[in-house]
């Protein structure tokens, strides 16, 4: 199997990823303020206690497995784009692999979070919250509570698809518009909306070109133009 094609692959799994982030969001986790600025700490400390393994495969798979998915799918546009621009190649995977650096360390913090709860939380439920606040403060500034870095690379990504006409307009649109959804999270007043822009083009870009990387031939002059 070709580079590309791994790639393809780790394009859907990152889709999935967050299409598992978002059924759960909606679900379980919105009933403890997950995704706004009104979470409740004391609430996620007892759900974590009642059922560890629920906070464990969610961080797990909204950083963990997406990152290393990530990795994969950075590795492939770069080799592909440096075909057509070694700058812009090497540009785009310096800037993706910050990514998914900051989303390995997220969901690292994340699980010990949920394991210093775990630890405190029989003896001294107060000091567990305080515990869990600290760290999941620490997990927003990494990438859970912003999008900047994503919005960057994707941004970077587009950007270099429209320059050299290196993908077809569904996969560039939707990755201005994903990547510029992430740039608008740095902004307070717009966190919650450009984030929800962010997280739902994502998902459709990252199908767009797993597909894009799973059925164009490479035999092609430009495979994802079509």
């Amino acid at each position: 199997m070709t580079m590309q094609r791994i790639g393809g692959v780790a394009a859907l799994a990152c889709a999935a990823t967050y299409l598992f982030g978002f059924a759960l969001l909606v679900t379980v986790m919105a009933e403890m303020g997950f995704g706004t600025n009104e979470i409740d700490a004391t609430a996620v400390v007892s759900a974590t206690v009642e059922n560890p393994a629920l906070m464990i495969t969610w961080n797990t798979v909204i950083y963990i497995v997406n990152a290393l998915a990530l990795t994969l799918l950075v590795v492939a546009l770069a080799g592909r784009l440096k075909r057509i621009s070694p700058e812009w190649g090497t540009t785009s995977m310096a800037f993706g692999l910050i990514w998914t650096t900051l989303v390995l360390g997220a969901g690292m913090i994340a699980n010990v979070a949920t394991e210093r709860v775990m630890a405190l939380a029989p003896t001294d439920f107060d000091a567990a919250v305080r515990i869990w606040e600290a760290l999941h403060a620490v997990e927003l500034g990494l990438g859970g509570g912003n999008e900047i870095a994503g919005g960057v690379w994707i941004f970077c990504v587009s950007l270099a698809g429209v320059v050299y006409s290196a993908f077809g307009k569904i996969v560039t649109g939707l990755g201005l518009l994903t990547g510029l959804g992430g740039l608008l999270t740095i902004l307070p007043p717009l966190g919650e909306v450009a984030g929800a822009v962010f997280g739902l083009g994502a998902i459709a870009w990252f199908i767009a070109v797993g597909l894009a990387l799973l059925f164009k031939s490479e035999a092609a002059v430009d495979p994802l133009r079509a």
